[in-house]
């Protein structure tokens, strides 16, 4: 098993995947590549340089990274998707081909919706999103439970299958990932630290750390409005930095048409929401080695008082180079 707190070894091949079985096929030997990861729109992008390849030839393929340390080894899928037609990089007589890759999301971003559909009320939102993603070959997995839609979904213009879906998890508060693998997985947002980070026990982050604390946008004022109720909430504390008295004035956010829960008055949420965007975050951008089944949207616990920064912290993105460690860039922001 691998100790991936320590130092290992990385290789990389990438393999053409049947989209019947989901299962490799043809290995492709690459010499270089690179994997980006978001929380939003397509999830996952790759890229990948390699002898050979097809050209005009749109396949699924897929990324690994093989891992060895001291006699162990172990195998992760870094990217699933498609290939389009790659273009070539020539130096004297060797041509190299580069391929950029798509998600698996994309045969569902490529498809728009007809005008006036929309998402009925008190539809689970499991079978409306797998209605949408019928074309997609990967496999889906939705948690239970899935809650069901309290108001209909309607699609705009332009509104494509992939987008709708970003409504509907909006509309419930869940989220998407696309693993490694391909697997897509639709669940609530998970709260809990997948893994904990620190100089001592786990020390896998590089020591530069680009640290920004955003409380300059934060506001002071806020007022809400539902249906013809309105309310202010001001924060004119002198032991809050944040409030206009300290910062010498105003700073005003308003919602209108908010959604009030039970037994919550429009100056309560007012009051609510205001103490809610004055919490101050946290964002970071590090470099650090390769963990394998962590992603954007997982929550990680890093603790590092030295430099202010001990806390839960999202994943936002990640860069994936094909390097001996797989250097991976990530972005985090305090939860």
């Amino acid at each position: 098993m691998i100790d991936y707190s320590k130092g290992f070894s990385a290789a990389y091949y990438a393999t053409v995947v049947d989209p019947r079985t989901w299962r490799d096929a043809d290995r492709i030997e690459i010499t270089e590549a690179s994997i980006s990861r978001t929380a939003s729109e397509l999830r996952t992008t790759a890229s990948f340089k390699c002898l050979d390849y097809p050209a005009e030839t749109e396949q699924i393929v897929r990324i690994y990274i093989e891992t060895s340390q001291h006699g162990s080894n172990e195998r992760s899928a870094l990217f699933t998707g498609l290939a389009c037609s790659p273009s070539d990089e020539i130096n004297g007589t060797i041509t190299e081909n580069k391929i950029d890759c798509y998600s698996i999301l994309k045969y569902a971003q490529d498809v728009l919706l007809d005008r006036g559909w929309y998402a009925p009320v008190e539809m689970p939102a499991s079978v409306i999103i797998r209605q949408l993603f019928e074309d997609i070959p990967a496999p889906i997995i939705i948690e239970d439970n899935s809650p069901e839609l309290a108001e209909a979904v309607v699609a705009e213009n332009g509104e494509s299958k992939l987008s709708m879906v970003d409504k509907i998890l909006t509309a419930i508060g869940w989220t998407m990932t696309v693993l490694g693998d391909g697997t897509i997985r639709i669940a609530p947002e998970e709260m809990k630290a997948k893994i904990a980070i620190d100089p001592l026990s786990f020390d896998i982050i590089e020591p530069e750390i680009d640290i920004t604390r955003d409380w300059y946008s934060c506001p002071n004022v806020f007022r809400a409005t539902s249906g013809n109720l309105s309310a202010v909430a001001r924060d004119d504390s002198e032991n809050s930095y944040l409030s206009t008295v300290n910062r010498g004035r105003e700073i005003w956010m308003e919602e209108t048409e908010v959604k009030l829960s039970t037994g919550e008055s429009v100056a309560d949420y007012a009051l609510r929401r205001l103490k809610e965007e004055q919490r101050i975050q946290t964002a970071a951008k590090y470099n650090r080695r390769f963990l394998p089944d962590v992603y954007p949207g997982d929550v990680v616990q890093l603790i590092y008082p030295q430099i202010g920064m001990s806390g839960n912290y999202r994943i936002k993105s990640q860069t994936i180079e094909a390097t001996h460690s797989a250097r991976t860039t990530e972005e985090v922001t305090s939860v």
